[in-house]
């Protein structure tokens, strides 16, 4: 017996520590590394008001002159998008997106270029992500769940047991259909409102003073124009969205949450 119970002993220390004892369960758990937190105040700085004042400001000749204010103003949100993507260790598409379409912003203002093409490029990047948010639908990775149905914001493990316990996975099904139609009508209307704001606000000739501080005026415009009317839809999406889950699975908020 004293043998069985030694080679015993010393088969368990070899498998490591047993389910529920220290080393698994929720304490190895906590230690995967949390995503960063972005400062909203670092957003709207390096993204907004900068490149405004640059824009507006420094762009005459006994500053920067128009087109080394184009470029410095740009600077700030470029290298802003490129940082985010180096220390989240992949690529972002929506930060990529973003990157990119500030250097199409700032080469068709330094190639001086008509400012409808300007118009047309602000138009069309939101645009092509309501497209691409539709398209999804038919593939086998829709784009609602990578920006709001993930595991880094829902327990989406806890919550397609409950609908498959309560025989709801097919509703659920519609409800991700009718959450991502909301998230491409949000992109449809920055769409729209990008190219208004554009249109009205760009009237001047590109390589001119006056272009540059129309330019910044657009940039900051389009916080309060686009980004605010947007997020509405998007908060009304989520809105929509917890509460159907909740119907749908029984579960209340905090236990579909995922626990920070």
């Amino acid at each position: 017996m004293t043998e069985t119970n030694s080679s015993t002993s010393a088969t368990d220390r070899q498998r490591g520590p047993a389910r529920g004892q220290p080393g698994e369960g929720p304490a190895a758990k906590t230690e995967r590394p949390q995503p960063r937190k972005e400062s909203l105040l670092a957003n709207l700085l390096l993204n907004i008001a900068i490149p405004t004042l640059i824009l507006t400001k420094l762009s005459g000749d006994d500053w920067l002159g128009t087109k080394w204010a184009i470029v410095v103003a740009l600077a700030f949100p470029l290298l802003y998008g490129a940082r985010d993507l180096q220390q989240s260790g992949k690529v972002n598409f929506f930060s990529a997106l973003g990157i990119v379409s500030i250097l199409l912003t700032g080469g068709i203002s330094l190639l001086e270029l008509d400012a409808e093409y300007i118009a047309i490029k602000e138009a069309a990047i939101p645009g092509l992500l309501g497209i691409a948010t539709v398209v999804s639908l038919y593939t086998r990775w829709p784009l609602v769940r990578t920006l709001i149905y993930n595991d880094r914001i829902l327990d989406t493990a806890r919550i397609t047991d409950a609908l498959d316990n309560k025989g709801n996975s097919r509703a659920f099904d519609r409800t991700l259909l009718q959450a991502s139609w909301m998230i491409a009508g949000s992109f449809f209307l920055s769409s729209v409102l990008n190219y208004v704001l554009a249109r009205i606000l760009l009237q001047s000739p590109p390589g001119s003073v006056a272009f540059n501080e129309e330019l910044g005026k657009m940039t900051a415009l389009s916080y309060p124009v686009i980004f605010v009317p947007s997020m509405i839809i998007l908060g009304f999406t989520l809105f929509f969205l917890f509460r159907r889950i909740g119907k749908l699975t029984g579960l209340k908020l905090e236990e579909i949450m995922v626990q920070q």
